[in-house]
């Protein structure tokens, strides 16, 4: 199966570089993980509604290029499904098993994701009704796919 992981904004925390190389180490025995980083755009502080709309339609662009047609898309949304770290592991497992090869997840900007990019999800998930810094999301979206194969090979991990 191959992983992708479309993310707005670069990671320039190293200890968050490092947290990712090493869950990107540990998932390259289950999976093929794929991370690909699309360019954030300024926004404002206080800014409109309309131009948060603008700058996520212009986000939502950059992330549609990189999203296979075959792919099964998983948004992160606020307002997604909430899944235990079992249920994630037995989505992921079902998607092998009905053969979809290809699962993108995608990470919006700090004002989420444009509504291009929301129409092409096959599952909305949350992973808590509080907000993260898109940064850490990636590193806890990556751990949490890390457990789920963890839980799928009935390995030690998950506790």
């Amino acid at each position: 199966m191959k992983i992708t992981v479309i993310s707005v904004g670069k990671i320039k925390e190293k200890y968050l570089k490092e947290a990712i190389a090493e869950y990107t180490k540990r998932l390259s025995r289950y999976c093929r993980l794929e991370i690909i980083e699309t360019p954030d755009e300024k926004t404002p502080d206080h800014a409109h509604s309309a131009l948060e709309d603008t700058i996520r339609s212009k986000e939502a662009e950059k992330i549609v290029k990189h999203i296979r047609e075959d792919a099964y898309i998983i948004t992160l949304e606020i307002d997604g499904e909430q899944l235990s770290s079992e249920k994630l592991a037995e989505k992921i497992e079902t998607l092998g098993i009905q053969g979809q090869s290809s699962v993108v997840f995608i990470i919006g900007g700090s004002i989420g994701l444009g509504e291009e990019v929301l129409c092409k999800s096959d599952f909305r998930l949350s992973f808590s009704k509080m907000t993260f810094p898109h940064q850490l999301m990636r590193v806890i979206l990556l751990e949490q796919i890390y457990r789920s194969f963890r839980i799928i090979h009935k390995e030690p991990y998950h506790k």
